[in-house]
């Protein structure tokens, strides 16, 4: 049964910002969909390995929840060892590195910083904790000189101390050619900073090599960690938001520490992003097989982010509106408390009939008329949240979409339009779901009706109230999640959609005359459908139609790529809008989202390397282990070359 939303109100305070009627998408330890019970598991694992090494992998897609996750398993391990004194703790964000230092030597000499602070808080050791952070600087400085050129050419280059310096570490450095002007600055600032550390060691290790030197490393790790007798756990996260160099090169750093006594190791990524950056590193072809292997090495015991179904989702719905109606004064925090315990319990025991509407109510006891909006909103919405594939039951992703809502609200409000929340929470659902062209064909039909209405919406709803099974009107409207979603309340037909429309101002969409070209957008269209590579006069040309017509002009090439399967020439086409008018991209990247992993061209990733607009596409494109292996090396050959 389909319960009515009503109308949920978000009316600001005087003193009030929108910032505070919004959840924060950041990681969290405040479990709102039972991930305590795993995380409470991984806390245990670490706690019963005693001092035997364990490495844990957490994995999940974007926006699952991995980061909190990890949180909360820290969390969890802060308070088993409140009293004992034994664990310590370091969270490294190998993301916060890309591009700005080599995230390998980023973590050592975050290890050996932890280990000093802990040494110095204890007083003793320190020594030790030093020693051990003069070798973490001397690996920096001999891998610097190692990556860059050979020992003869950059003595002879250098000379006097940095010559020394060279000279000392001759056994690790591999001949590459003569070093640039960069390579020889950044060796001077390394040395001098690193000087008074290094001018011992200098005289000591003038005959190690680098294979030896990383053994003496690892072994003063362990000794340092025994005679503190602690156990270093280290949460990595965001490894999948890395470029593949920084991913593999943080993989690469924590293989140095792994499996020593003492250590623990957290390590939170998608398993399939971080595969590909292993096929993108090492760029040789590497087989599924060897793929696995690589990452079997580093991770002992591999945990998945359990997937919410639809009785968790409808925990996570109404916990976060409830947290909203408290902040809005409905409710109190003791109330929300008490019905989050109860919630909870229920979703723990999915057997016993899980989250009714009923139990909601009962939930909330005698404050749930206050909150029966929000109840029936989490009530109508977890199912599509679940299935819709463009949100699937991603945490991250229902946030958004709740934050979304509340700033359309207010912004309908600001605008003195009348817009029903039920209305705003069902198209904004269709517009988050549905296909760009499902949505253009809706958007087409209300623009021209002259009164805002869709009448074929109204046929629709008519055969559904009356038990039939309607007629789509269009393929792309004859999908599993519009099915569903014309059953939801409130029933659209008869309503002026055009404020919701103006509201969804992502898609910049030009009410007036929506499908309307001039003759000369229409001339331009013709030629545009001719070409098979970027022309600058029709640029040019397309500069002086303005960018509302080429808008138009670009939503008509991308109905006419769809129906050609993606062709390349047909997806270059579309570049001259883009070139003409930047701003457009985002709509262009939008719109190239449509196209099945299969169907990316490699011819085409040329035309877009340079465009700041396709960058993140890119790189999505180059770690998804779905996009064929040409079109990812194409995208890797542009790294490369940059």
């Amino acid at each position: 049964m389909v319960y009515p939303v009503g109308r949920l109100e978000f009316f600001l305070h005087k003193d009030s910002k929108v910032g505070d009627f919004v959840w924060h998408d950041v990681e969290t330890t405040d479990d709102l969909v039972n991930f305590s019970v795993v995380a409470n598991t991984a806390a245990q694992l670490i706690l019963d390995t005693d001092e035997t090494p364990i490495s844990i992998g957490i994995s999940g897609s974007w926006g699952t929840g991995k980061s909190s996750l990890v949180k909360m398993i820290a969390a969890a391990l802060h308070d088993a060892d409140a009293t004992n004194d034994k664990y310590v703790f370091l969270e490294f964000n190998a993301w916060l590195y890309q591009g700005y230092e080599d995230a390998r030597m980023a973590l050592l000499h975050s290890v050996s910083d932890v280990l000093i602070s802990e040494a110095n808080r204890r007083k003793t050791l320190q020594d030790k904790a030093l020693e051990f952070a003069k070798r973490v600087n001397w690996l920096s400085v001999s891998k610097l000189i190692t990556s860059a050129v050979s020992s003869a050419m950059i003595g002879g280059a250098l000379g006097g101390p940095i010559g020394a310096l060279v000279g000392a570490t001759g056994a690790m450095i591999k001949e590459d050619g003569s070093p640039t002007a960069e390579d020889i600055e950044a060796m001077k600032n390394a040395y001098s900073a690193l000087h008074p550390q290094l001018k011992e060691l200098l005289r000591e290790k003038e005959a190690k090599s680098l294979p030896k030197e990383i053994n003496e490393l690892r072994e003063a790790f362990g000794e340092l960690l025994r005679e503190l007798d602690i156990t270093l756990v280290v949460f990595v996260d965001d490894l999948d938001r890395c470029l593949p160099t920084t991913a593999i090169s943080t993989l690469e750093a924590m293989r140095l520490l792994l499996f020593l006594p003492r250590t623990a190791f957290v390590i939170a990524a998608d398993e399939d992003m971080i595969r590909s950056a292993v096929r993108a590193h090492f760029a040789t072809g590497l087989s599924d097989d060897l793929v696995t292997s690589y990452f079997d090495k580093l991770i002992q015991v591999p945990l998945r982010v359990p997937r919410l179904g639809v009785t968790e989702v409808k925990s996570y719905l109404i916990l976060l509106l409830a947290e909203l109606a408290v902040r809005k004064g409905s409710i109190n925090q003791q109330r929300l408390d008490s019905a989050k315990e109860i919630v909870l319990a229920t979703i723990r025991k999915p057997w016993e009939g899980g989250l009714s509407r009923s139990t909601l109510r009962k939930a909330f006891g005698e404050d749930a008329d206050k909150i029966a909006t929000e109840i029936d909103l989490a009530d109508q919405l977890a199912g599509l949240m679940v299935s819709a594939e463009r949100i699937a039951g991603n945490p991250r992703l229902i946030k958004r979409f709740l934050n979304n809502l509340i700033i359309r609200d207010n912004v309908a409000k600001a605008q003195g339009l009348t817009v029903g929340f039920e209305h705003l929470v069902k198209m904004q659902l269709f517009e988050r779901c549905a296909s760009p062209a499902a949505f253009e064909y809706l958007a087409k039909h209300i623009a021209n009706s002259g009164d805002g209405k869709a009448q074929f919406l109204a046929d629709i709803e008519d055969v559904l109230s009356a038990g039939g099974t309607p007629t789509m009107p269009d393929p792309c409207w004859d999908t599993s999640f519009i099915k569903e979603w014309l059953k939801l309340y409130p029933k659209l037909g008869d309503t002026d959609l055009r404020p919701l429309l103006h509201l969804s101002s992502d898609r910049t969409m030009s009410l007036a005359s929506f499908d309307e070209l001039s003759l000369e957008g229409r001339e331009l269209l013709e030629a545009l459908n001719e070409t098979r590579n970027i022309h600058p006069t029709l640029v040019d040309r397309l500069k002086i139609l303005g960018e509302a017509e080429c808008e138009r002009i670009l939503s008509r090439i991308i109905r006419n790529a769809r129906s050609n399967q993606w062709e390349t020439n047909k997806l270059v086409q579309a570049l001259h809008i883009t070139k003409a008018f930047p701003n457009l991209g985002s709509r262009l990247v939008s719109y190239m989202g449509e196209i099945p992993p299969a169907r990316r061209s490699a011819p085409f990733i040329p035309h877009i390397r340079d465009e700041s607009w396709a960058q993140e596409m890119l790189d999505n494109w180059a770690m998804d282990s779905q996009t064929p292996q040409n079109v990812r090396n194409a995208i890797n050959q542009i790294e490369r070359r940059s």
